[in-house]
Protein backbone atom coordinates (compact mmCIF):
# COMPACT_ATOMS: atom_id res chain seq x y z
CA UNK A 1 0.00 0.00 0.00
CA UNK A 2 1.77 3.40 1.29
CA UNK A 3 4.70 3.84 3.01
CA UNK A 4 4.19 6.50 5.96
CA UNK A 5 7.49 8.28 6.84
CA UNK A 6 8.12 10.59 10.39
CA UNK A 7 11.15 12.05 10.32
CA UNK A 8 12.23 12.67 14.34
CA UNK A 9 8.98 12.17 15.80
CA UNK A 10 8.74 13.88 18.78
CA UNK A 11 5.48 13.27 20.41
CA UNK A 12 4.36 9.88 21.39
CA UNK A 13 0.61 9.79 21.52
CA UNK A 14 1.22 11.33 17.75
CA UNK A 15 3.04 8.31 16.70
CA UNK A 16 0.92 6.12 18.50
CA UNK A 17 -2.17 7.46 16.69
CA UNK A 18 -0.30 7.02 13.49
CA UNK A 19 0.56 3.48 14.60
CA UNK A 20 -3.09 3.09 14.47
CA UNK A 21 -3.49 4.27 10.96
CA UNK A 22 -0.94 2.25 9.34
CA UNK A 23 -3.01 -1.18 10.76
CA UNK A 24 -5.49 0.22 9.47
CA UNK A 25 -4.75 1.72 6.34
CA UNK A 26 -2.37 -1.40 5.74
CA UNK A 27 0.19 1.16 5.00
CA UNK A 28 4.10 0.72 6.52
CA UNK A 29 5.35 2.98 9.27
CA UNK A 30 9.33 4.68 9.51
CA UNK A 31 10.47 5.89 11.68
CA UNK A 32 13.43 8.27 11.46
CA UNK A 33 15.74 8.75 14.84
CA UNK A 34 16.49 10.59 16.83
CA UNK A 35 13.02 10.50 18.11
CA UNK A 36 11.80 11.93 21.15
CA UNK A 37 10.70 8.99 22.89
CA UNK A 38 11.26 5.17 22.88
CA UNK A 39 9.06 2.70 20.75
CA UNK A 40 8.16 0.79 24.61
CA UNK A 41 7.03 4.71 25.78
CA UNK A 42 3.70 4.27 28.11
CA UNK A 43 1.61 7.20 25.94
CA UNK A 44 3.00 5.54 22.28
CA UNK A 45 1.20 2.03 23.70
CA UNK A 46 -1.90 4.31 25.16
CA UNK A 47 -2.32 6.23 21.78
CA UNK A 48 -1.80 3.20 19.80
CA UNK A 49 -3.42 0.68 22.24
CA UNK A 50 -2.70 -2.86 20.72
CA UNK A 51 -2.25 -2.03 17.04
CA UNK A 52 1.41 -1.97 17.31
CA UNK A 53 1.16 -5.69 16.61
CA UNK A 54 -0.93 -5.36 13.52
CA UNK A 55 1.23 -2.54 12.17
CA UNK A 56 4.19 -2.89 9.59
CA UNK A 57 6.64 -0.85 11.76
CA UNK A 58 10.63 -0.17 9.96
CA UNK A 59 13.39 2.71 12.39
CA UNK A 60 16.15 3.59 10.58
CA UNK A 61 19.48 5.65 12.27
CA UNK A 62 18.91 8.43 9.47
CA UNK A 63 17.16 9.93 6.49
CA UNK A 64 20.03 9.01 4.32
CA UNK A 65 19.88 5.67 5.91
CA UNK A 66 16.19 5.36 4.73
CA UNK A 67 17.09 6.90 1.86
CA UNK A 68 19.27 4.10 0.47
CA UNK A 69 17.43 1.02 2.40
CA UNK A 70 14.16 1.40 1.29
CA UNK A 71 12.86 1.21 -2.07
CA UNK A 72 9.48 3.30 -2.68
CA UNK A 73 8.35 4.72 -5.77
CA UNK A 74 7.81 8.61 -5.38
CA UNK A 75 8.85 10.32 -2.13
CA UNK A 76 6.31 13.36 -1.32
CA UNK A 77 6.93 16.02 1.55
CA UNK A 78 4.17 17.61 3.56
CA UNK A 79 4.97 21.16 4.46
CA UNK A 80 2.86 23.98 5.22
CA UNK A 81 5.56 25.82 2.83
CA UNK A 82 5.14 23.44 -0.26
CA UNK A 83 2.76 25.90 -2.61
CA UNK A 84 1.32 21.90 -4.64
CA UNK A 85 -2.18 20.96 -3.22
CA UNK A 86 -1.80 17.45 -1.85
CA UNK A 87 -5.07 16.72 -3.94
CA UNK A 88 -3.40 17.48 -7.11
CA UNK A 89 -1.06 14.72 -6.66
CA UNK A 90 -1.38 11.73 -8.39
CA UNK A 91 -0.53 8.81 -5.65
CA UNK A 92 0.42 5.65 -6.69
CA UNK A 93 0.85 1.99 -4.43
CA UNK A 94 4.33 2.08 -2.62
CA UNK A 95 4.83 5.87 -2.62
CA UNK A 96 6.22 7.28 0.11
CA UNK A 97 4.44 10.55 2.25
CA UNK A 98 7.12 12.09 4.65
CA UNK A 99 5.94 14.21 7.23
CA UNK A 100 8.83 16.33 9.19
CA UNK A 101 9.40 16.77 13.25
CA UNK A 102 6.02 18.00 15.15
CA UNK A 103 7.59 21.32 16.40
CA UNK A 104 9.39 22.68 12.91
CA UNK A 105 8.52 20.51 10.01
CA UNK A 106 10.76 18.94 7.23
CA UNK A 107 14.38 20.87 7.15
CA UNK A 108 15.06 22.76 3.94
CA UNK A 109 17.56 20.62 3.07
CA UNK A 110 15.08 17.52 2.20
CA UNK A 111 12.71 20.16 0.89
CA UNK A 112 15.24 21.43 -1.25
CA UNK A 113 15.51 17.95 -2.64
CA UNK A 114 11.97 17.37 -3.59
CA UNK A 115 10.75 18.23 -7.32
CA UNK A 116 8.22 20.85 -6.65
CA UNK A 117 5.17 18.64 -7.48
CA UNK A 118 6.79 16.50 -4.97
CA UNK A 119 5.98 19.25 -2.23
CA UNK A 120 2.56 18.89 -0.52
CA UNK A 121 0.82 21.01 1.11
CA UNK A 122 -2.30 20.65 3.00
CA UNK A 123 -4.64 23.98 2.74
CA UNK A 124 -5.36 25.81 6.24
CA UNK A 125 -7.02 28.69 7.04
CA UNK A 126 -4.99 32.03 6.27
CA UNK A 127 -3.59 32.91 9.87
CA UNK A 128 -3.05 29.21 11.10
CA UNK A 129 0.19 27.76 11.79
CA UNK A 130 0.03 23.77 10.97
CA UNK A 131 -2.38 21.10 11.64
CA UNK A 132 -2.17 18.62 14.64
CA UNK A 133 0.54 15.55 12.90
CA UNK A 134 -1.59 12.69 12.96
CA UNK A 135 -4.45 14.48 11.39
CA UNK A 136 -2.08 15.61 8.81
CA UNK A 137 -1.03 12.16 8.27
CA UNK A 138 -4.81 10.72 8.35
CA UNK A 139 -5.41 12.98 5.36
CA UNK A 140 -2.75 12.33 3.41
CA UNK A 141 -3.17 8.61 3.41
CA UNK A 142 -6.76 8.37 3.22
CA UNK A 143 -6.70 10.32 -0.02
CA UNK A 144 -3.75 8.38 -1.21
CA UNK A 145 -6.29 5.61 -0.71
CA UNK A 146 -9.15 7.11 -2.38
CA UNK A 147 -6.94 7.75 -5.24
CA UNK A 148 -6.92 3.65 -5.26
CA UNK A 149 -10.20 3.65 -4.85
CA UNK A 150 -10.17 2.18 -1.09
CA UNK A 151 -8.88 -1.01 -2.88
Amino acid sequence: MFNIVLLEPEIPPNTGNIIRLAANTGSQLHLIEPMGFKLEDKLLRRAGLDYREWAKVCCYPSFQKFIKSFKFNNLYGFSTKAKHNYTKAKFAPGDALLFGPESRGLPDEILGSLDNDKKLRIPMAEESRSLNLSNTVAIAVYEAWRQQAFE
